[in-house]
């Protein structure tokens, strides 16, 4: 029996410890494939078709709309929002409310014993039933935990706009990446066809040389001299192919289309050169003043000085207001409901000790939050002049780099001639074609980074690209926006509402 007993023990104790026992499956391949078939859907569901060539301003209002990391930073202000709106609610009174049975297996009785004498003095009794229903509605409010629950808000609100301000410096990222991929998407559109038609003359010149050499017409060592030419001429084409072919690519994973999608840009043979109208004793005010990592260190200095007010509030006592109703269904009971109230002053003796340490800590982090903000202002200041350089350093670049097309667009057109009339052959034609064409790449390239610094002298200043309001959450209105905004920059005209204000989404 004793043995029965203690391999029928052994056995529970076995099926206790395999329950407790945690094992993990791997993932199934089917349930992997269904997530990504779910993400493909999702990541380009419900956005507007593309209608015609696409312009700069129709990428970036795309780009603002569609992009995953704006998505996300919208996601985390609603996020912070509703944090918010949850540390509210610590402000209210703690209210508990509870009901229930309780009974036992015998009666609750006690007796009397006498302190002199050791006899029992009271027969054993009851004023207790066996089986009872009770309630409680208690409510407390501390006013020293509402004070630090009042703070505590606020500092949530300071989190929420610090959201909102990292919200907008991705936003104003994302419209300055666009712009740098769309330029050089352009130098593509307008230089690939021209590329493509180029390669296919070379590929025809080796061709045509190859057959010469093996009829053996002509000197060999001059042919795989013409041919070795004609090579590295291909080479050189495919090399600038491959750099022009990825800026699509890059401006559509930027606007959050399929990667697949044949995209047509709004191209024009228009350079025109953007000026920079605005003092920069005003743009660096505006930077100070403006940028969103700058407006973060602000709301971490308010966040900062409401924790040292914390430490202070700690030290004072705790006034504790109290009211509650309950119930008992006790028959022995004179009154089975009632309600009872009261006031109670609680004081922790050891915060009077640890207050002092925490308060200086809480000051100190004031002054670190004020140093990283001076020091981020010095920094601001610095990327300010750097744009301005670039953008400076770029103009002069993209001047030269079209006098040096001009040229050698001259040259071709010479070659073009002097080839006509048997003058020179093929090989030194195309050279002065490709000579040409890396010219013209080297323009567009110029003049890609030439817009590219232009605007990122504005996103150096902390200037929004979106104004406060949209009159639409279409595409076609986020582009007029973004497009109205650039044209008052153009115009020297920075004046700019308040950077935390929202645009509808």
């Amino acid at each position: 029996m004793r043995r029965s007993q203690k391999l029928f023990s052994v056995s529970l104790l076995a099926l206790v410890v395999s329950g407790c026992a945690v094992t993990s499956q791997p993932i199934d391949r089917s349930v992997s494939e269904q997530r990504a078939k779910s993400d493909l859907q999702n990541m380009y569901k419900d956005q507007e078709p593309l209608k015609g060539p696409l312009t700069l301003h129709e990428a970036m209002a795309r780009a603002v709309k569609y992009n995953l990391e704006g998505r996300l930073k919208i996601m985390e202000e609603a996020l912070a929002k509703r944090q918010l709106d949850l540390a509210s609610f610590d402000m209210l009174p703690r209210m508990a409310l509870s009901a229930g049975y309780a009974g036992r297996n015998n009666v609750s009785a006690s007796s009397s014993r006498s302190v002199e004498t050791g006899s029992q003095s009271l027969e054993p009794s009851t004023s207790q039933d066996r089986d009872r229903r009770v309630a409680d509605l208690t409510m407390v409010w501390n006013v020293l935990d509402f004070g630090v629950s009042y703070i505590n808000a606020k500092q949530q609100g300071d989190q929420r706009l610090i959201v909102q301000e990292r919200r907008r410096k991705v936003i104003n990222t994302i419209v300055q990446d666009v712009r740098s991929a769309y330029w050089r998407a352009v130098a593509a559109e307008r230089l690939l066809k021209q590329i493509d038609s180029l390669m296919a003359r070379v590929e025809a010149a080796q061709n045509n040389s190859q057959q010469m050499s093996d009829q053996r017409i002509g000197d060999p060592i001059q042919a795989l001299g013409y041919q070795r030419a004609l090579i590295e001429a291909t080479r050189q084409l495919e090399e600038q192919r491959r750099a022009l072919t990825l800026a699509k690519t890059e401006l559509a994973t930027l606007i959050n289309l399929p990667l697949g999608t044949n995209l047509t840009l709004a191209t024009t043979d228009d350079y025109s050169i953007p000026e920079l109208k605005v003092d920069m004793t005003r743009l660096e005010q505006e930077a100070l003043a403006s940028r969103p990592e700058l407006r973060e260190q602000d709301y971490q200095t308010r966040i900062s000085a409401n924790e040292t007010r914390k430490a202070m509030l700690r030290l004072l006592p705790g006034l504790e207001f109290s009211a509650g109703g309950h119930y008992d269904s006790n028959s022995f009971l004179v009154n089975d409901k009632w309600a009872d109230y009261g006031v109670k002053v609680t004081w922790n003796l050891f915060n009077v000790i640890s207050a002092p340490a925490a308060i200086d800590v809480a000051k100190a982090g004031e002054e670190v939050a004020g140093a990283r903000r001076q020091a981020m202002s010095i920094a601001v200041l610095a990327q300010l002049y750097v744009a301005n350089a670039n953008y400076r350093e770029a103009l002069r670049q993209f001047k030269t780099s079209q006098k040096l097309s001009n040229i050698d667009g001259q040259i071709v057109g010479q070659l073009r001639n002097r080839h006509q009339a048997a003058g020179i052959g093929e090989l030194e034609l195309i050279q002065g074609e490709l000579n040409n064409l890396q010219a013209d790449l080297r323009r567009d390239l110029a003049y890609a980074d030439l817009r590219n610094a232009y605007g990122q002298i504005f996103a150096s200043a902390g200037l929004d690209p979106l104004p406060p309001e949209v009159s639409s959450t279409k595409v076609e209105a986020i582009a007029g926006a973004l497009a109205a905004r650039e044209s008052q920059w153009a115009a020297g005209n920075i004046s700019t509402p308040a950077p935390n204000a929202k645009t509808q989404q």
